[in-house]
């Protein structure tokens, strides 16, 4: 029963991240106002940070007595998503309200880089229940 949780967990995490970066977000751009879409992503991303942050936590959790690596590995997206949350997200927004275009882009590029980087762990984890 452990196992089937914590794959569950796992894979609740790998399918909310990859919905969420390439499908909801990607979504809300295509279909509404530029300003709009941008508001409404803006009031998500710290709902999804704490999604990443409880999921992959309780993904560590569950799998420490089964996986001790793949429950560091869920340990660490749990902990880097706070700096990620906390820090680099508020940034983003300032560089955005500054009208920073270049700064946008550099920091949004390096979310971007955290969460497929987060997406690739999780991929990873999931491929040791094979």
């Amino acid at each position: 029963m452990l196992t089937v949780l914590a794959q569950w967990f796992a894979a609740l995490l790998f399918g909310g991240m990859v919905l969420y970066s390439f499908g909801f977000a990607a979504f809300l751009l295509s279909t509404l106002p530029s300003d709009v879409a941008r508001a409404s992503i803006r009031r998500a991303f710290p709902h999804f940070y704490l999604f990443v942050l409880v999921v992959a936590a309780v993904a560590a959790l569950l799998l420490w007595p089964l996986d001790r690596v793949s429950s560091l590995l869920m340990a660490a997206i749990a902990l880097t998503v706070i700096p990620t949350r906390q820090g680099l997200m508020p940034a983003i927004n300032r560089a955005t309200d500054e009208g920073q275009k270049s700064r946008f882009k550099t920091l949004h590029g390096l979310s971007v880089v955290i969460g497929l980087i987060h997406i690739g762990i999780n991929a990873y984890v999931l491929a040791r229940f094979v």
